[in-house]
């Protein structure tokens, strides 16, 4: 595997992290019957993970900002480089016990993505990017996004809204204009692991709502690095907002038009 220091480091935190909460991820599988639940273990597992990756990032790279999911913001003494983590991305599938989620760490440099890795530890999938340099798996797979152009080929994956927020209605707009000319939807519970899987081409596009930077920074870079495209919902709108779109080439326009209604 080649890449940056920046990059090296990101891929050795991100390798720890996972150590951690796959150690973690047996015990959740144990208490599911108890009666008091594993939700605040859960949230001790993750709060864990991203102390270790913090520690390791902030030690080598002092003067650069943070956002993590857990510990919010520091602008750091660099305000042009930013870690953006979220270190475990799929909670409630952890806390159900299914191995579908994943550490997502990003280096922003003066307002733009140019390193990213997204780590899936139940299945040792390392996917990471860096700009310029293509998008890969593990340590010498070069990923790209789908080459289907045929909508009723395709499969799309998103994140259905839970609880009572307010994007529930338009997404189920989404699906109903979507779902009858696909192949299928997908909503597996882990943007981080959806953008993933645009760019190796497991799914052709990704569509969700509602997101926090920490959910998508690293994603958006492996489809883009992958040859995919991304956009925001709304016309004009950065991605990283949390309402976004990304498809591969063929398909990204028709996909969008759909979305957008």
């Amino acid at each position: 595997m080649q890449g940056s220091a920046n990059l090296n480091l990101m891929i050795k935190a991100a390798r720890k992290a996972g150590r951690s909460l796959v150690k973690d991820f047996r015990e959740v599988e144990n208490l599911q019957v108890s009666s008091k639940g594993p939700g605040d273990f859960v949230s001790r597992a993750d709060r864990e993970a991203e102390r270790l990756i913090k520690q390791d990032l902030m030690e080598a790279r002092p003067t650069y900002g943070w956002l993590g999911e857990e510990t919010g913001g520091d602008a750091g003494a660099d305000p042009t480089r930013r870690w953006i983590v979220d270190p475990l991305d799929g909670t409630t599938n952890f806390l159900h016990g299914m191995p579908h989620w994943a550490v997502s760490i990003a280096l922003e440099h003066k307002g733009e993505i140019v390193s990213g890795v997204v780590y899936d530890p139940a299945k040792d999938e390392m996917f990471w990017a860096e700009k310029g340099a293509g998008c890969w798996l593990n340590d010498n797979k070069r990923m790209r996004v789908s080459g289907r152009r045929v909508m009723s080929d395709a499969v799309f994956a998103t994140g259905v809204p839970f609880g009572a927020k307010s994007t529930l209605p338009a997404t189920l707009q989404d699906l109903a204009r979507l779902m009858p000319g696909c192949a299928g939807v997908r909503r597996w519970g882990a943007a981080a692991l959806d953008l993933a899987y645009v760019a190796a081409g497991r799914f052709d596009g990704y569509w969700e709502r509602e997101l926090q930077p920490w959910d998508i920074a690293a994603g958006l870079l492996l489809v883009k690095e992958a040859g995919g495209l991304v956009s925001g919902i709304r016309d004009g709108a950065d991605p990283l907002d949390g309402a976004l779109i990304a498809g591969n080439e063929g398909l990204f326009e028709a996909f969008r038009s759909i979305i957008r209604g």
